[in-house]
């Protein structure tokens, strides 16, 4: 608990020392938890920079909570033109929420938050988005024994019941699914599934000679397959090509793979190793030697995890018997190359709780509910 003598000072984000400080705060807060990761540095700069390629669609402000001349807290606050688009022009969000247990700091964090929503047309708030739903998304609310896979977050037990008492309320509970490799089992009638159409389904992995090509066709399965979901915000050709890039140094190209039926691309699948594995020990720091200790944990040590962050099947197959088995084509295509690499277990996340299809699909091959994420709301 902070000392009550001392008002709790929310101020804006607004110098280069204002940033550094909002940056490495988690670090401090969480400096005892030993599954908490620290992000890199320059990382959370670039994502908080005019470089990050939502900037086109999205207008934000950050706040730091002070006691006297010591951080106690965090929030953002953040308008995205497109998702007003397709949700509402009244809606706005928050995100990068981290404090201290104290009901005074949240009251506070929040206050400047919801009222510079409210200045920019908002009269709903749903969150924590860091920044927009296709970056990291969700307050985790259970699994907090285990650390965070890559671009996933962590949290504090109490911020659940700080958010309620504020007014939160649960929008959606997103789940992140754990699966080790060799658990991984098609059932007989899953299998039977699969035999019956692969003659029609080619799954091939990203050509790297194609690699505009194949970037492009990914983003249109991508924003086809998750137009429908909750909250949805289309990837735009810049957050794309810049994920594209990401993916290019991360991710080998047998962790990545397409599925055409009958010549069209359908459906695909991306699994990256766990970079958290590699950063763990770094304090968020890549010099001066941070960087080359990271190239060697993901280049020649290797992860023993994975993650699959992303993953769609065009619509006009969700909802015939085609679309769960290229799901279940695409998971399989990923278990040669997880056992040469060494990796031992994979986390799917995240996946809507009320996405009842593909969760049964991952529960009948082996795979676990270990970690809920939620996204609050809130009437302003």
């Amino acid at each position: 608990m902070t000392n009550m003598k001392l008002p709790i000072i929310t101020r804006p984000v607004l110098t280069r020392l204002d940033l550094k400080t909002f940056i490495t705060f988690p670090g401090t807060l969480y400096r005892n938890d030993p599954c908490w990761v620290e992000p890199i540095h320059y990382e959370r700069h670039e994502l908080l920079s005019k470089k990050n390629p939502a900037s086109p669609h999205l207008t934000w402000q950050a706040w730091l909570a002070w006691s006297g001349n010591q951080v106690v807290g965090r929030i953002t606050a953040q308008i995205d033109t497109l998702h007003r688009q397709l949700h509402g022009q009244d809606s706005g969000h928050f995100g990068m929420l981290e404090a201290v247990d104290d009901p005074a700091v949240f009251d506070s964090l929040f206050a400047a938050a919801e009222a510079w929503l409210r200045e920019h047309g908002a009269a709903r708030i749903t969150g924590p988005f860091n920044l927009t739903i296709n970056q990291e998304s969700g307050l985790l609310v259970d699994g907090f024994e285990t650390p965070p896979s890559a671009m996933m977050g962590h949290g504090q037990r109490f911020y659940d019941q700080r958010l309620t008492a504020l007014g939160y309320r649960q929008a959606k509970d997103l789940l992140a699914y754990w699966m080790r490799t060799d658990q991984l089992h098609f059932p007989p009638a899953l299998s039977a599934m699969m035999a019956r159409e692969r003659q029609r389904v080619v799954i091939r992995p990203l050509d790297t000679r194609q690699f505009r090509r194949d970037m492009r066709i990914l983003r249109e399965i991508f924003n086809d397959a998750w137009s429908r979901n909750w909250g949805f915000v289309p990837f735009t050709e810049s957050e794309f090509f810049e994920l594209g890039s990401q993916l290019r140094l991360l991710v080998p190209k047998d962790l990545l793979y397409i599925a055409e039926v009958d010549g069209e691309a359908c459906a695909f699948i991306v699994a990256i190793p766990n970079i958290n594995e590699a950063i763990d020990s770094l304090d968020g720091q890549l010099l001066p030697f941070g960087w080359l200790r990271l190239l060697w944990r993901l280049y020649v040590k290797g992860t023993r995890t994975a993650r699959v962050p992303l993953m769609g099947v065009k619509q006009r197959y969700q909802f015939s018997r085609l679309g769960p088995t290229l799901a279940l084509l695409l998971i399989e295509a990923l278990k040669p190359p997880f056992v040469k690499r060494g990796i031992q277990a994979l986390e799917m996340s995240w996946i809507l709780e009320s996405n009842a299809v593909m969760r049964k699909i991952l529960e009948q091959i082996g795979a676990t509910p270990y970690k809920r994420y939620r996204i609050y709301e809130k009437q302003i």
